[in-house]
């Protein structure tokens, strides 16, 4: 039997802009009947902490929470020590960080090679995806450049739609509760 190990799931498209509503109680309940421990939710737009010695994660929880909550939730799972090595290896640590620049990290469901030359720049520079690794895409946007940047679009566009993206500040959030 696999010992226990700790995982963060990202859901996909869960409370944004008062659509597919999850109160978090509820989510935290759902993962409890999976069998999961220590379960703890970080803000309201779907990251989950939790300990389990489970295979077969990201189809048990997709398929749980699309039945308890009647629209379909894709669920990207990832090991607390590939959360740890991203916060080590800060991907944005040379970047100069100003009011306007938001930092994201995309989580792909499954590895897409966009055969893209990094760091790759939208035409009108708001835009940057700086670098890739195995299934996570880092990526800049500047809103000084533009108030209504194209980011998700070249996002899909390049590496398809299964992905969930997070702002990093959200992984460093998550980071903290998991030392």
């Amino acid at each position: 039997m696999k010992s226990k190990e700790t995982y963060i799931a990202f859901l996909r498209g869960i409370n944004v802009g008062g659509h597919h509503k999850v109160p978090m109680a509820d989510l935290r309940n759902e993962m409890a009947k999976l069998g999961f421990g220590n379960i703890e939710t970080i803000l309201n737009s779907g990251n989950v902490i939790f300990d389990t010695d489970q295979d077969q994660l990201e189809e048990k929880i997709t398929d749980c929470l699309g039945k308890a909550f009647g629209f379909p939730i894709p669920t990207v799972i990832i090991e607390f020590g590939t959360i740890s090595e991203l916060l080590n290896n800060n991907p944005f640590k040379d970047l100069k960080i100003t009011k306007d620049i938001r930092l994201y990290v995309s989580f792909l469901y499954k590895d897409h090679d966009a055969k893209l030359k990094l760091p790759w720049r939208s035409l009108d520079d708001s835009f940057e995806i700086i670098e890739k690794r195995d299934k996570t895409i880092f990526s800049v946007l500047d809103l000084s450049v533009s108030k209504t940047p194209k980011a998700m679009e070249a996002l899909e566009k390049y590496y398809g739609r299964d992905m969930t993206t997070r702002n990093w500040k959200t992984i460093e959030r998550i980071g903290k509760k998991l030392t």
